[in-house]
């Protein structure tokens, strides 16, 4: 392993599985991926064995899960959010986004955090990770994609009804998705030429008018503007048929219209390991696409799975985006 800029991870929600899922990754990935968390290590499952570091580098040197120190303010709780612990939580993401930003760390890849605990202690005012970590960025346009060995998809839209997705799927929102999904493909993948397939919205894109008219109206004429550009676009497509192995050969990522359209496919080829990954950010960052789980926190019962693909991807982005492609 070289020297490469390790990756900066959060603790997130104390009270959640990250504390819990982050000594098992490390022994997981060793002697693969350098990466140190931020946190409290206090927060730690008893048996972790850890090094505090007081610089991203000391990554290197250090025997066991390096630990970059930042006290909290009370003890952990598994399973009971406490918003006592809000105002650190969001320190530790600003100074996981200031390390990486400053060329200290390659990355940033968050554990999971509770939005209620947040906004309860904190008056957190976004709703989630990725609208606080553009907000970091200076208001950058991102957008959300989920990924695993076999696939990566993109929702259009994300969390709103269904009944709202037709009048949320604006042409300028769907082409923001689908350049900001290209750009990435470029640079944090290292896809020199990206295929992007997109589904239509309604059953068989619409079935030339017959179920919808969205694929004629909108849709369409997009997807042509764009390969006018030099975009590589695939559709649109049924979102029946795009997910099977055959028809996911021809693509690098595929691009729906609702969050459902697209998780559904990559929750059921890798349940366990699959990564969340905010696009247009000027630094990487990955998540585990997975919550805070505070039912099993403390138990040693959660799965580290999603957490060990996140690191590496983080890493594997995060050499990408430097042109660093072995």
């Amino acid at each position: 392993m070289d020297r490469f800029p390790p990756v900066a991870l959060t603790i997130g929600e104390p009270a959640g599985i990250g504390p819990d899922i982050t000594g098992p990754a490390f022994n997981a990935l060793k002697d693969e991926v350098p990466f140190f968390l931020i946190g409290d290590p206090s927060h730690l499952p008893p048996d972790t064995d850890f090094t505090e570091i007081s610089a991203p580098d000391d990554v290197f040197t250090a025997p066991s899960l390096p630990v970059l120190r930042h006290d909290f303010d009370s003890p952990r709780c598994p399973g009971t959010p406490q918003s006592d612990h809000a105002h650190n939580v969001i320190a530790v993401i600003e100074r996981a986004v200031e390390l990486t930003r400053a060329g200290d760390a390659s990355a940033v890849c968050t554990n999971p955090i509770h939005k209620k605990a947040l906004k309860d202690g904190a008056d957190f005012a976004f709703p989630g990770h990725t609208e606080f970590l553009a907000h970091l960025a200076g208001g950058a346009d991102v957008v959300m994609m989920l990924a695993c060995e076999g696939l990566r998809v993109v929702p259009a839209t994300i969390h709103i009804a269904v009944s709202e997705v037709p009048k949320a799927l604006t042409r300028a929102l769907l082409a923001q998705v689908i350049r900001t999904t290209h750009s990435a493909l470029i640079q944090d993948f290292g896809i020199a030429t990206p295929r992007i397939s997109v589904a239509g919205l309604n059953p068989h894109a619409g079935e030339g008018g017959a179920m919808g008219m969205e694929e004629i109206d909108m849709i369409t004429p997009l997807l042509n503007d764009l390969r006018a550009e030099g975009l590589d676009l695939i559709g649109p497509q049924s979102a029946d048929t795009m997910f099977h192995a055959a028809a996911r050969s021809g693509y690098d990522a595929a691009v729906c219209m609702y969050h459902d359209q697209a998780l559904i496919p990559i929750k059921t080829i890798d349940f366990a390991g699959g990564v969340n990954v905010t696009l247009g950010l000027p630094f990487v960052r990955t998540s585990p696409d997975h919550g805070t789980a505070f039912d099993i926190a403390g138990t040693g019962k959660a799965d580290p799975s999603s957490l060990i693909a996140a690191l590496r991807m983080a890493h594997q982005m995060g050499r990408a985006r430097q042109g660093r492609t072995t």
